[in-house]
């Protein structure tokens, strides 16, 4: 007499409900499918202008206080052999190993700048479709267009005059570094104008003022990085590249707070990788 717990089982079946087909066992599994759709990633055009403007700054903060610290007889050597009491950016930048770390920081800093010139082109582009004036619109079209061109040859510019350094090849920086400044003062003088045609139509930018106050300051320092340059390269005066590297200092701030304002032209826009809604199939 069996024990009345006991109780049997088809022959096909084991105890935990799998059915057993010769000797196999057979499970119904149903497997998931990631879609990676909706909102992937986002990020404030904030933080990452910020961001972008801090790398080069947070650089140049380092590279001057261990230079100075550690290698002063290496960065106040001038042409003339003169006193000096300020360094340039180029000395600063120039020396090992403070150069790796300007270096890494500038190439960290390019894609964000690629990414407010795209943005500021078209910026201007939807602003520019609203003014009815066709002589108008046609001239900021113009601007808008010098605006992102002079944008990308300030960058070339900036990477060339920060991978090729005086101490390499003093001809090819030199030449770099007028290239940028050229351009850097162009593209500011661009910037203003077209964020100011048409103002009684279409609201001006926010930030034009600022940009015109900056652009007269960077006037200003670049007379005065040229004339105390040939004081200090014809006449070997004194103090006179302290002067010129301070006048230096003063136009790299006013670049990095220029490519910054941004932040201030579009405060609540933010940079999002999502799923588009109509996928193409092959």
């Amino acid at each position: 007499m069996g024990n009345d717990a006991q109780i049997q089982l088809p022959g096909n079946l084991t105890e935990d409900g799998v059915v057993r087909t010769n000797d196999l066992h057979t499970v119904n599994r149903t497997v998931k499918t990631l879609k990676f759709q909706g909102l992937l990633w986002s990020c404030s055009l904030k933080r990452i202008c910020l961001s972008a403007l801090w790398l080069p700054l947070g650089a140049l903060i380092f590279c001057y206080i261990t230079a100075s610290l550690f290698q002063a007889d290496d960065i106040h050597e001038t042409h003339c052999r003169v006193y000096n009491v300020v360094p340039s950016i180029s000395a600063i930048t120039g020396i090992s190993p403070q150069r790796y770390v300007w270096r890494i920081c500038i190439a960290y800093h390019l894609g964000p700048r690629l990414l407010i010139g795209s943005l500021y082109y078209n910026y201007h582009k939807d602003r520019t479709s609203l003014i009815v004036e066709e002589k108008a619109r046609v001239l900021a079209i113009k601007l808008g267009d010098a605006c992102y061109w002079l944008n990308m040859i300030e960058l070339l510019a900036l990477t060339g005059v920060t991978y090729v350094s005086n101490r390499e090849n003093y001809f090819a920086h030199e030449k770099i570094f007028i290239i940028f400044m050229v351009a850097s003062l162009l593209h500011m003088l661009c910037r203003a104008r077209v964020g100011c045609i048409a103002s009684d139509v279409v609201e001006p930018v926010r930030t034009n003022r600022i940009v015109w106050i900056l652009f007269f300051v960077s006037i200003l320092a670049t007379l005065g990085l040229i004339i105390f340059f040939l004081r200090h390269r014809l006449l070997c005066r004194p103090l006179a590249f302290t002067w010129f590297s301070i006048c230096e200092y003063i136009l790299a701030t006013i670049n990095m707070t220029f490519h910054a304002i941004v932040v201030r032209d579009l405060p609540t826009h933010e940079l999002q990788v999502v799923f588009p809604t109509h996928v193409k199939t092959n």
